[in-house]
């Protein structure tokens, strides 16, 4: 019944937000940059692989904010993630986030990145969700095809941005506080993400980055990552 309600509010969102978006340009997934090993795993997955609501398929949107090309801006309100791209313009993604009692906001770098990760799940989510402590890396894995972790003061946050075996779900609040996006969606990103770059994660119902990254950097604008 969870599930339903879920899935229904997505649809709801999906049509609210198609009703007043502004004019996209849809980006279809490359396989041919995939790597064999993706095609491979991608190929053996179990879950549906259900298609995303429109409003949430990656596409290529002006963008308003003043953070630096390179950095990723998290809108968790909204389910998009956005990585900066020059001349006012981003590349959008649709995704999933925590619930509101499990989400995190603020100021992180990509401090590593992982190609078909395994999960180590936290003693929360063993305890709660009733899950090993161990899951070996694989196309059915709840982390999905990349991962990058995200760490701020120079510590792992133990967030993550990677990809899902439930891309149903994309759109929706239902994880444990990490971004999840298409598996797709992930290698997209992973390949044009560098160890380093920044994350801003918006805070909750804040409609705009209250965070410029130049300074958020600390360094003028160089472009040289900071320690966060």
């Amino acid at each position: 019944m969870s599930s339903l309600k879920v899935m229904l509010g997505v649809l709801a969102a999906g049509l609210m937000l198609s009703g007043c978006m502004q004019a996209t340009r849809y980006e279809a997934t490359d396989t041919k940059a995939f790597k064999p090993k993706d095609k491979e795993l991608l190929a053996k997955v179990r879950y549906e692989n259900t298609a995303v609501a429109e409003p949430f398929r990656r596409a290529i949107v002006d963008y308003h904010r003043k953070e630096s090309p390179g950095s990723i801006v998290v809108d968790s309100d909204n389910h998009y993630l956005y990585y900066v791209l020059d001349g006012g313009k981003a590349i959008r993604y649709g995704i999933t986030v925590g619930e509101e009692a499990m989400a995190w906001s603020g100021i992180a770098k990509v401090g590593s990145k992982t190609e078909w990760p395994a999960w180590h799940p936290t003693p929360g989510e063993i305890s709660r969700l009733g899950v090993p402590t161990y899951v070996a890396p694989g196309p059915d894995n709840p982390m999905g095809s990349r991962a990058m972790y995200l760490y701020s003061g120079g510590k792992d946050t133990l967030f993550r941005i990677h990809g899902t075996n439930q891309p149903e779900y994309i759109g929706a609040s239902i994880s444990s506080g990490c971004i999840r996006l298409t598996n797709e969606d992930a290698i997209d990103l992973y390949d044009r993400v560098k160890v380093g770059t920044l994350v801003v994660v918006l805070e909750p119902k804040h409609g705009d980055s209250p965070y410029n990254s130049r300074l958020a950097l600390g360094n003028n604008g160089t472009g040289q990552a900071g320690s966060f």
